[in-house]
């Protein structure tokens, strides 16, 4: 993603700023929906208000921030980064509106006080993913990149994941809504691990080379890397708390942990466009350790859960759209103080979160208020820093 195909670009200025490239859009409404998600999130733990004929609130909030939220900056990246890799043009105007269209009408199906009823809710909700999928595949499949398309196939097990989850709601299949939502996760983790060793050592190695700082990718690490972490996907839905899990699990927390080593992310930290990537890698093998206690020692499910998704999914999703958007509008990859304040105040609600379950009774509350609203600061800042430039042309006069 260092620089937008502007391939056949000739209708930029007929096109809203908005619909001009699909990083504009899904990187502002991740935002937007990190911010009012998590906020209605907390009015409901506040308040204990929901409605009676509503899924249960906690698989409301998951859906929604991995749905919602994560499969937002998804869709940004993938329809950013497809046409840099094929060479195409990229989905801009109806296209990405009608996509655009899709998320939101996916959000206010499933939002509670709808009252929309769940077949109808269930279908315009599983509607975003394929279309998404459609609109990679074209490229993808033209420029004949079979390796990239490996992308496709996640995407697919990912809409797989969410009709898992729906079809327990509409009380089709019985106990699949916990083996949904670990498809989702896993199938995310497994574009962390395939993008994140992308990106990572390239853009720490651009960074830190002119100090002579080496970058390491050991290809005796790489492949266990990816076998461990996919072979956790069927294990956690499966058997999440058995010991062959677990050990799959510590294999694989090992394993990243080595492969992030590698990166010297650590010398990086007078740059924080840098360092905030490694800190949300970090949080990959914190993840997968908790998993691993959990299964075999029986920590809390939940700190390792909220490890991987306050911690890796979040932090990445903020490093990689604050660095994304200044890259693909022209601007120099310089971040301002308030998005260093979103990344501390993102590793702050993390850490409380993933803590939560570990502290005394007495202090969990605390912990969860401080995490939730450390989360709607940090986002809200980003949305501060990065609405402008998102709505703006780019800095340089170049269409995207």
């Amino acid at each position: 993603m260092s620089s937008p195909s502007l391939a056949g670009r000739s209708d930029g200025p007929a096109i809203p700023i908005l619909f001009q490239y699909g990083f504009r859009f899904f990187f502002l409404f991740s935002g937007v929906a990190a911010v009012g998600l998590l906020g209605a999130w907390l009015g409901v733990l506040v308040t204990g208000e929901w409605p009676d004929h509503a899924v249960g609130a906690s698989a409301w909030h998951a859906h929604e921030m991995l749905f919602g939220t994560v499969v937002a900056a998804v869709a940004g990246f993938l329809l950013t980064a497809v046409p840099s890799w094929t060479g195409t043009k990229a989905v801009a105007g109806a296209p990405l509106m009608a996509l655009a269209a899709l998320w939101i009408a996916g959000r206010v199906a499933v939002f509670p006080w709808t009252g929309m009823p769940e077949p109808v809710a269930a279908v315009i909700d599983l509607a975003f993913l394929p279309g998404l999928g459609m609109a990679l595949a074209r490229p993808l499949v033209a420029a004949g990149k079979w390796r990239n398309g490996a992308f496709l196939v996640l995407i697919a097990l990912l809409t797989a994941g969410n009709l898992l989850i729906h079809l327990e709601w509409l009380d089709l299949l019985d106990g699949r809504a916990e083996a949904g939502f670990a498809l989702g996760l896993g199938i995310v983790l497994m574009m962390v691990t395939v993008i994140g060793g992308r990106i990572l050592p390239a853009f720490t190695r651009n960074g830190l080379g002119k100090l002579g700082v080496g970058v390491r990718s050991w290809p005796m690490v790489e492949r266990p890397v990816l076998v461990l972490t996919l072979a956790l996907i069927p294990a956690t839905m499966a058997a999440p708390e058995s010991v062959v899990t677990g050990l799959i699990a510590l294999a694989a927390a090992v394993a990243h942990a080595v492969r992030l080593a590698g990166w010297q992310g650590w010398k990086a930290w007078r740059s924080p466009i840098l360092w905030i990537l490694h800190v949300g890698y970090l949080w990959v093998p914190v993840a997968l350790l908790l998993r691993g206690l959990h299964a075999l020692a029986g920590l809390p499910a939940a700190a390792g859960t909220h490890a991987l998704t306050v911690g890796a999914f979040a932090t990445l999703i903020l490093a990689v759209m604050s660095r994304a958007s200044l890259s693909h509008t022209g601007r120099p990859l310089t971040v301002s103080r308030l998005t260093v304040a979103a990344y501390v105040l993102l590793t702050v609600a993390a850490t409380a979160r993933t803590a939560s379950p570990l502290l005394p009774v007495d202090w969990v509350w605390s912990a969860l208020q401080c995490s939730g609203y450390a989360w709607v600061a940090a986002f809200t800042l980003y949305l501060i820093a990065y609405a402008p430039v998102l709505l703006s042309p780019r800095a340089d006069g170049r269409p995207g």
